[in-house]
């Protein structure tokens, strides 16, 4: 029967039906059914695999001459928002305060905790829905990633905020980084204090091969603090031991030394030190100011003092050293002086190890300049305007008229 009723063009002419799109292919199916007679619109609904509404349709359109527009837009359920026009303002109000922005600030994507569950019962809880108003959990999950928050596991080493300077000081650090890395003269080391290692056949939390067992509670009072200085440009590592608190004078003792075991023959006269604003080498601290003045002034170089901002110092390439210590000593026990000496002397960094020493000096805490003498410092050091705390450069020729304790009494 079809082969009599389409001829030889059977294949050609069902092909050419099932391109056309919308109206043209309704109607033409429709023409094809009112051709064909009395059980048009079965037969080719099944030859052409159509539905017989659509041809219905397109029958409409064909007596008329009125096109019927297709509205794909409205078929289907409502979406959630239109459902609760509120809803996407409500999530906001109770996750942006749990919530903080992407740690590299390179995009406005916001990082959540909560879980999907928490967002609901929040909802619930402040802003009065009921648990049967709401949408599924995984419906409510495409609104809180369509409103840009996405579950990131939180770590300690990710920044929790940003002061109004966070920009200008990274802006000012990329570019004395860029201005300074290929002159010869100017030395760039990172400088940075590692949290205290407690002393003892204590569990770390790690994993270790060696199947050792570690005592059932962290009771103890034996501590060691490694104080790192990286020579950025030459990925050299010096790694220093103590058992004292790391302070302002132990810090300015160690970069002397640092600075004095060089070999430059003179080519060198400006210290770039990168670091984090900490207690003990800030801007702010002042026997630390004191002993960088006199430190430029004796050894005749420029000083310039650049700071991270607060809660990323992460970002201080020293940083990466401690990271890859910890993997280096992961779960083992720590469980003498020697065992963590030996542990930093045997880690690796750009494929060498670093330089490790053990400072048995005892350093006194406390120390501090009175106001009066501390504004005569304050007087020969420049800061950057803006970013006072965080940009500080000191020079040999200003210092050398202080250094001389007798002028600041």
């Amino acid at each position: 029967m079809i082969k009599s009723f389409f001829g030889d063009c059977k294949d050609i002419l069902v092909e050419t039906v099932k391109k056309l799109k919308n109206s043209d292919k309704r109607v033409a199916l429709a023409r094809i059914a009112k051709e064909y007679g009395r059980g048009g619109k079965s037969f080719v609904a099944k030859e052409f695999n159509a539905g017989r509404d659509t041809i219905r349709i397109g029958g409409h359109e064909l007596r008329t001459g009125i096109t019927i527009k297709d509205a794909f837009n409205m078929r289907g359920r409502n979406t959630v928002e239109e459902k609760l026009p509120n809803l996407t303002k409500h999530i906001k109000e109770v996750v942006d305060p749990q919530s903080q922005t992407d740690p590299t600030f390179k995009s406005t994507r916001l990082y959540t905790r909560l879980t999907i569950t928490k967002i609901r019962n929040l909802l619930i809880e402040e802003k009065g829905y009921s648990d049967v108003e709401l949408p599924t959990n995984q419906a409510l999950n495409r609104v809180v990633n369509d409103l840009g928050y996405k579950m990131k596991r939180v770590s300690k080493v990710k920044p929790l905020k940003k002061i109004p300077e966070t920009d200008a000081i990274f802006e000012n650090l990329k570019n004395i980084h860029e201005e300074i890395k290929d002159k010869d003269n100017i030395v760039r080391l990172s400088i940075d204090s590692k949290d205290r290692v407690k002393i003892g056949e204590f569990s770390r939390g790690g994993r270790s091969r060696v199947g050792r067992k570690a005592l059932d509670h962290d009771f103890g009072d034996k501590y060691i603090t490694p104080f790192g200085i990286m020579d950025v440009k030459a990925n050299k590592v010096d790694i220093y031991l103590a058992e004292s608190k790391v302070t302002a004078d132990f810090m300015a003792d160690r970069i002397e030394e640092h600075w004095n075991k060089r070999n430059s023959k003179g080519v060198e006269n400006v210290l770039l030190l990168d670091s984090d604003n900490g207690p003990e080498n800030s801007s702010s601290r002042t026997q630390f100011i004191k002993r960088m003045v006199e430190f430029s002034a004796k050894a005749d170089i420029e000083i310039i003092l650049a700071y991270y901002p607060p809660y990323h110092s992460k970002y201080n390439p020293i940083e990466r050293v401690w990271g890859v210590l910890e993997q280096h000593w992961n779960g083992d026990i720590l469980d003498s002086k020697n065992t963590v000496i030996e542990f930093a002397k045997t880690m690796t960094w750009k494929g060498e190890n670093p330089n490790v020493t053990t400072i048995d000096e005892v350093y006194e805490t406390g120390i501090k300049l009175n106001k009066k003498i501390m504004k005569v410092y304050e007087s020969v050091i420049e800061r950057a305007d803006g970013i006072k705390k965080w940009f500080v450069s000191i020079k040999p020729d200003k210092c050398k008229k202080i250094v001389n304790l007798e002028l600041l009494l």
